[in-house]
């Protein structure tokens, strides 16, 4: 129900809730350029004036994701239905939950966006399910205000929408290491898994969630997942 009623949203809201990530990025990313990615490039003092639950930016790269990246101190859902500057409402924003902590250290951030039909917020990852986009495509960097974290994709797939973080004891390397493997062990043909890369249960890794399309797949959800680069 999530995913219809979020393409319905944005039908109708297509131009109202979307201005905001916009108008942050280029007020906050000044002299922000692809050739200098590094950190001091993200102005998170003022991001704090705009939201202080901004903790965090995330470029994907091929895509238009470009985003800060939100933790509500106490309601999880809130920023699936919370617009950056506070209205109730579509698209959201790019989010974790508070079971992570905000300094990217824990085996696995969730990181949570919807599925917009106008491709933004975390629409535009299922670019990755075509598979030489995902070969062109592999390097995420996560900005936050006192380091600059460097991640390679290595898992693009769909799973079903259980909550990743309450079905899994990420902290149990056993559970951790089990977990990684079933990835390395999808069968599905549609699914970008590169089979070269080893993760293990030391790396450390972020997953992006979204919605799939369509009423059929309400249950299902696309994973991009990337391993922390040391």
């Amino acid at each position: 129900a999530m995913a219809n009623a979020e393409e319905e949203a944005d039908t109708k809201e297509n131009g109202t809730g979307e201005e905001d990530p916009d108008t942050t990025n280029t007020e906050a990313g000044e002299g922000e350029t692809e050739e200098d990615p590094e950190a001091g490039t993200i102005d998170f003092d003022y991001l704090k004036t705009l939201n202080e639950d901004i903790y965090a930016w995330i470029p994907v790269p091929g895509t238009i994701i470009d985003y800060p990246i939100l933790q509500h101190p106490s309601d999880d859902t809130y920023y699936l239905h919370h617009n950056l500057d506070g209205p109730y409402g579509y698209p959201g924003c790019i989010y974790t939950e508070k079971l992570n902590a905000k300094d990217f250290t824990d085996p696995n951030t969730v990181i949570y966006g919807h599925n917009m039909k106008a491709g933004t917020m975390f629409a535009a990852l299922h670019k990755f399910e075509d598979g030489s986009f995902f070969e062109e495509n592999r390097e995420v960097t996560v900005y936050l205000p006192d380091k600059t974290l460097h991640y390679k994709i290595f898992a693009a797939y769909v799973y079903d929408d259980r909550h990743l973080l309450y079905s899994f004891d990420f902290s149990d390397k056993d559970v951790y290491a089990s977990y990684l493997k079933s990835i390395y062990d999808i069968r599905d043909m549609s699914a970008n898994i590169d089979k070269e890369m080893e993760v293990t249960e030391e790396d450390k890794i972020i997953s992006l969630v979204t919605c799939m399309a369509g009423e059929a797949n309400a249950e299902k959800r696309l994973l991009v997942q990337a391993v922390l680069e040391e």
